[in-house]
């Protein structure tokens, strides 16, 4: 997952789509995460923790196909050798902090598209009834700060900085200052836990343009972090709160005088164009499941989940979506959150437990389409709703990050000084390849 400074293509980000109304307010989507990192088919997609893809309904036929990838991405190489990095760098989407920044930063989001101000005001909705704040800087703050306290703690001794695809600290500007500082090996974590573009390969591609727009190509070189969602560091904190969240709902149960009724787990995740999750491979991981890579993922982590908490035993569980946008006429993965918790009310379900498992923090869209949106939706329906917690600066989550970082970083007798914990079962390895996004950027150039 190198790019170095042998490498001399870069890419382009093969977004095209503009926003589109919809039955939903349309909003930037902040998947760190996910992707996560990140997946709206409007061209506001905020991934970051979090994965969300992006959208290509508005390809036209002839369309110039997308830019070819970097070297290494093309060649589909990783790093399996610790190394002597100098510089960590916290990767994500970015998002405004304040009303003046709304129409600023969704430019930048929907850059070379020609989108007039008043259609991105349209998509604006939330971030103006949240004071024109997005919650992802503050958190991924957060996130470096717990990460440089348990670094400082291994005495790991390499500094921590953050930059953004889409507003400040930009990666542009976060690259001089690593480059001022003196690091020339630098190791990225971005904060998706699952494969897909947005989440993955576009990050890469990111950075291999920044070496070329800040000219340090041939000083610099990076490293993406491999996605982490199958490691404890993820998994353990979904346990905890899938483990609290049942009985709150049994809690809410009894006291609404339903003591033998039980709750449905429903797990939820960003949804995507599903042209986009069937572009994804490798093909292994679609016959195991039959289904797509990017479903897949998400199955995985919660029948995993679903098996080691015991108070899960014997409940049932679904994998729903939330947050589609664009075209109505572009079919997503369904089915939407919405949608399939009035269908579990209608067959007699007394309660829900929502696990956002597509998310590393209580972002945008954890706020407004679960917290606002789907507990409405229960709440209008009767049933007893709980929201899990997501991972954001648990200890467990922190500590596991820098596990997954250690693997990474080279020990005094050439070793990695230390190594994350794969708990959810599955050959994820080798995923973000030239079979996952390589195969999307076909499907795209061919739309």
């Amino acid at each position: 997952m190198t790019i170095t400074p042998e490498n001399r293509e870069s890419a382009e980000n093969s977004e095209s789509a503009e926003p589109h109304q919809n039955t939903r307010p349309v909003h930037p989507t902040e998947t760190s995460d996910h992707p996560t990192e990140a997946q709206a088919d409007s061209a506001v997609a905020e991934s970051s923790q979090a994965t969300p893809t992006p959208g290509t309904e508005n390809k036209t036929e002839g369309a110039e196909a997308p830019a070819p990838l970097p070297v290494d991405y093309a060649e589909g190489t990783t790093t399996d050798e610790p190394s002597n990095y100098d510089a960590i760098l916290l990767a994500s989407f970015g998002g405004p902090e304040g009303q003046d920044d709304v129409i600023p930063f969704l430019r930048n989001v929907t850059t070379g598209r020609g989108i007039p101000d008043e259609r991105l005001e349209e998509v604006a909705t939330h971030y103006r009834a949240n004071g024109g704040i997005s919650p992802i800087n503050q958190q991924n703050r957060d996130l470096k700060g717990a990460l440089e306290a348990e670094v400082a703690a291994r005495q790991l001794n390499i500094p921590i900085y953050w930059g953004n695809r889409n507003w400040n600290p930009f990666f542009t500007e976060t690259f001089r200052e690593m480059h001022a500082a003196g690091h020339r090996r630098i190791l990225a974590l971005v904060t998706s836990a699952y494969n897909g573009y947005s989440s993955c390969g576009q990050y890469r591609e990111d950075f291999s343009l920044t070496l070329d727009e800040t000219g340090l190509r041939e000083e610099m070189s990076v490293v993406k972090v491999r996605q982490f969602f199958m490691d404890k560091a993820f998994i353990d904190p979904f346990k905890d709160a899938l483990a609290a969240g049942i009985a709150d709902v049994r809690a809410q149960l009894e006291q609404a005088g339903k003591p033998d009724a039980q709750p449905k787990i429903v797990f939820v995740t960003h949804s995507i164009p599903s042209r986009n999750a069937e572009a994804m491979g490798p093909d292994r991981v679609i016959e195991e499941y039959g289904t797509d890579v990017y479903s897949a993922e998400h199955l995985a982590v919660a029948r995993h989940l679903m098996a080691s908490v015991p108070e899960a035993a014997g409940l049932e569980h679904s994998l729903t979506f939330q947050s589609r946008s664009g075209s109505p006429k572009t079919p997503w993965l369904e089915p939407d959150i919405n949608d399939a918790i009035t269908e579990d009310a209608e067959a007699g379900v007394a309660g829900v437990v929502v696990m956002p498992i597509g998310f590393v923090s209580d972002h945008m869209e954890v706020l407004w389409d679960l917290d606002t949106e789907a507990k409405d939706t229960a709440a209008e329906l009767g049933l007893a709703y709980h929201r899990a917690a997501t991972p954001g600066i648990q200890e467990k989550f922190v500590s596991g990050l820098v596990d997954v970082l250690s693997e990474y970083l080279k020990g005094v007798n050439g070793e990695p000084v230390g190594f994350g914990e794969q708990v959810v079962p599955g050959q994820w390895s080798g995923i973000c390849g030239p079979c996952n996004c390589t195969r999307f950027r076909k499907d795209v150039a061919r739309s």
